[in-house]
């Protein structure tokens, strides 16, 4: 039974434990054993007799010969073979090796092996360890392997979770080299995990957390002096000699804290690719504004924006003008109405006389705020108007400028192009909020073997030149962000530009290992009006805020970066007469192609 099962947990929110065996003729018995009495979820278990050598059969009949594997395919049923056993790839293997004969013979078993799994049906299979550095002829027979597997059959690659900060000590020093080069020479493939075996020592946290980005498929320790299979417990019966290790496993495992309410609403996203919006020039549908609409930390309850304005509205106008002055404000980029809203809720709060305009450029969310209005009963305070900002012509001028144009790379949905548009029916001393909007858009490196991966499987240029709103997981962050762009409005400079770019070095923790760079990561910070932040750069993210996923900007071939060698990266903002795009590249250590020239690949419309 699964781990979370035990205790109440989803299916989907579940881990799986299983237990490795020798190898048995009697695949019934060592199921009824280690699934019904010992409850474990699957067997890893050898495919084929340990003692079996192909050359040791040549000449003597071989071809009447029946291969010496685990019984027949109709000693269980295939839906038990494919969900209750992962086949164990016999351990002598090695195809480096320089004995020929040992060569040809461990070849010609492992695909021996993995067609006998084929033909069970079963959903993975166990690799060995790589018995030395080099394993250039092993990842080319895995390789070959791997073309013909379809997409429901795995490979598990066996590695020892080693780290040795010692470049002198002998054998393997560096577990993730080893897995790295495997996985490269495999050509990235999606098909090849990483099973990791935990050590009596571990490494350093940093060097860990390397195998976050990595496709971990599984993880064991081996357990030393066990029992018998065979003793019985105080009543007689037959009990595993592992039960106890099984129970404290899922024990440990319904100790964790069950997955807060943001977390469990985003657990479809993570990882998940998804092509940013295109609010400017695409309508967004009614389903994407009610997703946004539900974010707590934004719009509803005592949310940033109405706290930005409660405090804008308090310091332009004293409180013994509040009940004659009355203040304009702007709502740009107005949508179906939670800034509308939160905007009159800071006037009620505070007491202030407040003038609101709505524009909106959308017709069918303009739809929305009307109905809006008269179902709250606004409309003697607010004012709709349906026109692109850039566009309209104001009657008049605004104390406060509100607008919500922020995308997960801050400039990304064309705040600045919008805003420039806007800003001239803004006050001289007028107050925009966000304020001054000082924004600033922020990237790291990050391994991301998945969406590595999910972008490959596309096969062409163009997805590796497109960034991807994404809910990040199974990546890990290689060294800390830094800023990239930062645009301050209003800027009421007659040389404004919005072209950008930067050059960024990151200096990768030495005690790390070597690290190999997928992409980019992307966030964005911002002050809504003095201390009221918003954004979701990881080390000041605003808490408990889903309307934003980080941006990743992928590589077409991923950089491995070495220990004291530092990272270079550039970033390029470009501006046309239609559109806006990024263009990025790496210099160092090794050089990438400039992705995405002339915004080939992937533009924003204006």
């Amino acid at each position: 039974m699964p781990l979370g099962e035990r205790g109440g947990w989803e299916r989907s929110e579940s881990r799986y434990c299983g237990v490795e065996t020798d190898f048995s003729d009697d695949v019934p018995s060592l199921l009824s054993f280690n699934i019904s009495t010992g409850g474990f979820d699957y067997v890893l278990a050898p495919l084929m007799n340990p003692s079996y050598r192909p050359s040791l059969v040549e000449g003597k009949g071989s071809e009447t010969q029946v291969l010496p594997v685990s019984g027949s395919d109709l000693v269980l049923a295939p839906s038990q073979w494919s969900s209750h056993v992962v086949g164990k790839v016999s351990s002598w293997i090695d195809l480096d090796s320089e004995d020929e004969v040992l060569r040809m013979d461990s070849e010609t078993t492992l695909k021996q092996e993995i067609a006998w799994a084929t033909h069970l049906s079963l959903q993975a299979c166990l690799l060995p360890t790589p018995k030395g550095t080099s394993c250039a002829n092993y990842a080319r027979c895995v390789n070959q392997i791997l073309q013909g597997l379809t997409t429901l059959q795995v490979l598990w690659l066996r590695v020892p979770l080693v780290k040795s900060d010692d470049a002198t000590s002998e054998g393997l020093t560096d577990s993730w080299e080893l897995w790295n080069s495997f996985r490269l020479l495999c050509e990235h493939d999606s098909k090849l995990s990483v099973a990791l075996d935990v050590m009596s020592t571990l490494p350093s946290e940093t060097s860990l957390g390397r195998w976050m980005g990595e496709s971990v498929v599984v993880s064991g320790k081996p357990v030393h002096n066990l029992p018998k299979a065979s003793d019985s417990n105080s009543e007689g019966t037959q009990r595993h000699p592992l039960r106890s290790y099984l129970d404290y496993v899922a024990y440990l495992f319904q100790k964790m804290e069950p997955l807060p309410e943001q977390e469990r609403i985003e657990l479809g996203y993570r990882d998940f690719l998804q092509a940013p919006l295109q609010p400017l020039m695409d309508n967004l549908e009614a389903q994407t504004y009610e997703t946004f609409e539900r974010d707590s930390t934004k719009y509803i309850q005592v949310c940033c924006y109405q706290r930005a304005v409660a405090k804008a509205l308090v310091d332009r106008v004293p409180d013994e003008k509040a009940s004659e002055l009355t203040t304009v404000l702007m709502v740009v980029g107005a949508g179906r109405g939670p800034l509308v809203r939160a905007s009159l809720q800071a006037a009620e709060e505070t007491n202030r006389k407040l003038k609101v305009y709505a524009v909106e450029k959308n017709p069918n969310a303009v739809v929305t705020l009307h109905n809006l209005v008269k179902l709250e009963g606004w409309e003697g305070i607010v004012t709709i108007i349906s026109c692109d900002m850039r566009f309209w012509n104001a009657s008049e001028k605004a104390d406060i400028l509100v607008s919500e144009l922020l995308g997960s790379f801050g400039d990304n949905e064309l705040s600045p192009e919008c805003l420039d548009g806007a800003q001239r029916f803004l006050k001289p001393d007028g107050i925009s909020i966000p304020s001054s909007y000082v924004y600033t858009s922020f990237i790291q490196p990050v391994t991301a073997t998945k969406l590595y991966n999910d972008v490959k499987a596309h096969k062409d240029l163009a997805h590796f030149e497109t960034p991807y709103v994404v809910k990040l997981h199974s990546v890990a962050r290689l060294a800390p962000s830094q800023s990239v762009f930062t645009f301050t409005h209003p800027n009421f400079s007659t040389k404004a530009n919005n072209q950008r770019y930067k050059k960024l070095q990151f200096n990768l923790p030495s005690d790390a290992g070597s690290s190999l760079v997928h992409g980019f990561a992307g966030y964005f910070d911002s002050v809504l009006y003095k201390d009221v932040h918003l954004g979701i750069e990881p080390t000041t993210a605003t808490p408990n805020m889903f309307s934003w996923f980080p941006i990743f900007f992928p590589l077409r071939k991923p950089v491995e970066v070495h220990p004291g060698s530092p990272l270079e990266v550039h970033f390029w903002r470009c501006c046309g007469s239609s559109k806006v795009w990024y263009e990025w590249s790496v210099s160092s250590p090794t050089p990438t192609p400039m992705h995405n020239t002339n915004g080939r690949s992937y533009w924003v419309g204006l």
